[in-house]
C-alpha cells in the first residue's frame, strides 16, 4: 500500500500504453494523452465527489481509469489526506470496469492497481478475487435458432456473424456490457454517476471485402444511457455524424438528444490513434444528464483546438455539421437557393442493376448491339438484358462519380485539412452503362450541361459542400444534399459561385485553403472514355488489378 503515491507522481520515463500494439483489430487501445483529453471534458466537481461511482464498460490497456485515478487522488486530497487511504477508498468504492477480453482484463489491473493478480500482495488494493473491480465476464452472442435447433446470424444484440461463437477458448467479441452479463446480477442495485471508455468500433474477423463489419460502439453508447448516469464520456468514431452502416436510427436519436453539453472532434486521420487508420477520425463526448440545451463543439486538430461554438445539432439537416466555419456557409448557401439540390439529381447504388465493381458477367469484345459497361479501370459490353434497371438512362448524356475515394489528408500550418473529396468526374457521351463502382451524378439531353455539370463537381465549392456530409470514403445522393442546382447552361467557376452566394473574403479563404484542385474526365465524343481503354491511365487488364467492393462501413 505505500505505492499508493504511485498515482499521483509524475511520469518521468516513456508511458507503456503510449506504445502497445492493439491486440485484436476491433479494439485499440487508448493512448494515455488521449485519455487525458477525454477526461478533461468532466466537469471538475467530478474529481472532488468521494461517493461517485466510476465505470469503464470495455477497458483494454486500463489507461483511462488509471488516469482518472491519479485526478481522484489530487481531487480528494482534502476528503481524506493520508494518500493510503485515500487509494483504498478511490480504487475499492469507485473505479469499476468490464475488460473486453481476458487478457485485457489482465492489463487493465496491472495498470490500475500495479498487478494483474488483485488477491497479489504487490496490488495496491487486495482484493478477495484476482480480479477485483475490474474483471473479465465472458458473454455469448443472442443468435435465432433455426428450425434443427442450431444457430442463425447475426446476432440480435451487436449484429456479429454466427460464425464467431466457436464454442471454444477463442475470443467470440460477444462483449459482457452490451450482451446482459454485465453489471453482473451482484452489481443490479449500483448506480455508475460517471460512465467512460473507448468501446470496440465494429464487429471483428472479417473475412474479405464483401464481408461487413458492423459497427457496435453505438450499442455501449445507448446502453451506457440507458443506465442513467450522471454523465457519460466516451472516444468513437465520427463517421456517425454523416453514415455508418445502419447508424441512421442511431444518428436520428443522438442529434436529437438535448443532453449532449459537448462534442470535441478530431477530423485528422491518425491524430489520436497514431499508426491506426480510422477513416473520418474520431470523437469524444461528454453526455451530463442534467443538461437540455445546444451542444458545444470544438474541432481539435494535433492536439489542439481550432474553433468552438454552441449550436444545435438538430440544424444539420439529418446529420452533424462537423466544421463550424462550414456550418455558417452551408447556412448561407441555403438561404440564398430557392431551388432543388444535387442530390435529388443523382442515381441510386448499382444504378443499372446487380452489377457490382466485381461484376463478372460482361465480355471484352463489342457484339452488335451490345451495351458498354463501364467498371473501375476498364471498359467491358453486355446485351441489353443485362440491364436489369434505368435501361433509358443508357440514351443518356451522363455524368458518373467514383463511388469510393479516399484520396488522403494533408493539414497545413494552421491545422486546415486539405483534401480532394471525391473523384475524378466523368463526362460520358450516351450509350454506356456502369457497375457499382461508379455513382450516376446526373443526367442531361445535351453536350453542354454535362460538361458544365462535371465542371461544376469539380469546382472547389461544390466538394466543399459534399464534405460537409461525408466521413468516409463512400459517396452516396445524400452526400449532395448541400450542393444547389444550378443552372447547367453555363459554364460555373469557383469565383463566379462565391459571388453568386455572396460569400465573405474569410470564408472564400477557407475553402480554397481547404480542397485540392480537381480535374475532370472528359469523353463527349464516345460512351467509352479512353482512359479506361488499353493505353488509358486508368486502364487494367481484366484479372489483374480490378478493384473490390470497398463498402463495408457506410449505408
Amino acid at each position: 500500500m505505500t505505492d499508493a503515491v504511485a498515482l499521483t507522481r509524475q511520469q518521468r520515463v516513456p508511458d507503456i500504453l503510449d506504445v502497445i500494439a492493439a491486440l485484436s483489430s476491433d479494439a485499440v487501445p487508448t493512448p494515455p494523452l488521449l485519455a487525458r483529453a477525454l477526461l478533461d471534458v468532466l466537469p471538475v466537481e467530478v474529481w472532488s465527489n468521494p461517493d461517485y461511482k466510476w465505470l469503464d464498460p470495455a477497458t483494454k490497456s486500463g489507461s483511462i481509469l488509471r488516469e482518472a485515478a491519479r485526478r481522484l487522488m489530487d481531487g480528494l486530497a482534502g476528503w481524506e489526506p493520508d494518500p493510503v487511504k485515500r487509494a483504498d477508498h478511490i480504487l475499492r468504492n469507485m473505479l469499476y470496469g468490464c475488460a473486453i477480453t481476458q487478457v485485457h482484463g489482465e492489463m487493465t489491473r496491472r495498470s490500475v492497481y500495479v498487478s494483474r493478480d488483485a488477491t497479489s500482495p504487490m496490488s495496491l488494493v487486495k482484493f478477495a478475487t484476482p480480479a477485483g473491480n475490474l474483471p473479465f465476464t465472458a458473454a455469448e452472442h443472442d443468435y435465432a435458432l433455426s428450425k434443427d435447433g442450431q444457430a442463425s446470424g447475426p446476432c440480435r444484440v451487436c449484429g456479429a456473424p454466427v460464425r464467431l461463437e466457436r464454442g471454444d477458448s477463442r475470443e467470440n467479441y460477444a462483449y459482457a456490457f452490451i450482451h446482459g452479463a454485465y453489471p453482473t446480477e451482484e452489481m443490479k442495485d449500483m448506480q455508475f454517476d460517471v460512465i467512460v471508455g473507448n468501446p470496440p468500433y465494429q464487429t471483428g474477423d472479417k473475412k474479405n471485402e464483401d464481408d461487413r463489419s458492423s459497427p457496435i460502439y453505438q450499442h455501449f453508447i445507448e446502453h451506457a444511457i440507458a443506465l442513467n448516469p450522471k454523465y457519460l464520456a466516451m472516444i468513437v468514431p465520427s463517421r456517425w455524424f454523416t453514415g455508418g452502416f445502419g447508424l441512421d436510427k442511431f444518428r436520428e436519436r443522438m442529434i436529437s438528444d438535448r443532453h449532449f453539453r459537448s462534442i470535441v472532434d478530431n477530423p485528422k486521420v491518425f491524430d489520436c490513434f497514431p499508426g491506426v487508420e480510422i477513416m473520418g477520425g474520431v470523437n469524444y463526448f461528454l453526455w451530463d444528464r442534467d443538461h437540455d440545451g445546444d451542444c458545444e463543439f470544438s474541432t481539435r486538430i494535433n492536439g489542439s483546438i481550432f474553433s468552438t461554438t454552441v449550436r444545435d445539432l438538430r440544424d444539420g439537416d439529418g446529420i452533424v455539421l462537423r466544421d463550424n466555419r462550414a456550418s455558417t456557409i452551408v447556412e448561407k448557401i441555403k438561404v440564398r437557393h430557392a431551388g432543388i439540390w444535387c442530390d435529388t439529381v443523382c442515381g441510386p447504388q448499382m444504378a443499372f442493376g446487380s452489377m457490382r465493381t466485381n461484376f463478372s458477367g460482361d465480355h471484352p469484345v463489342y457484339a452488335p448491339g451490345d451495351i458498354a459497361l463501364v467498371f473501375s479501370n476498364r471498359v467491358g459490353y453486355v446485351a441489353p438484358e443485362a440491364i436489369e434497371k434505368n435501361r433509358p438512362w443508357v440514351e443518356k448524356w451522363k455524368v458518373l462519380l467514383p463511388k469510393a475515394y479516399n484520396g488522403g489528408q494533408q493539414v497545413d500550418a494552421a491545422g486546415v485539412v486539405c483534401v480532394t473529396v471525391i473523384g475524378e468526374p466523368i463526362a460520358l457521351a450516351p450509350g454506356s452503362a456502369c457497375t457499382q463502382t461508379y455513382l450516376v451524378a446526373g443526367l442531361f439531353d445535351t453536350a453542354e450541361e454535362t460538361e458544365n455539370y462535371a465542371h461544376y463537381l469539380a469546382t472547389k465549392f461544390a466538394r466543399f459542400l459534399v464534405l460537409q456530409r461525408k466521413t468516409t470514403q463512400d459517396i452516396y445522393s445524400d452526400r449532395f444534399k448541400f450542393v444547389p442546382y444550378l443552372d447547367m447552361k453555363r459554364r460555373w467557376s469557383d469565383r463566379d459561385l462565391y459571388v453568386h452566394f455572396r460569400l465573405t473574403k474569410d470564408e472564400v479563404a477557407y475553402i480554397e485553403a481547404g480542397i485540392r484542385p480537381r480535374s475532370v474526365n472528359l469523353s463527349l465524343d464516345s460512351p467509352v472514355p479512353s482512359s479506361h481503354l488499353p493505353g488509358g491511365a486508368k486502364y487494367r487488364a481484366p484479372g489483374t488489378s480490378e478493384e473490390l467492393d470497398l463498402d463495408e462501413d457506410d449505408e
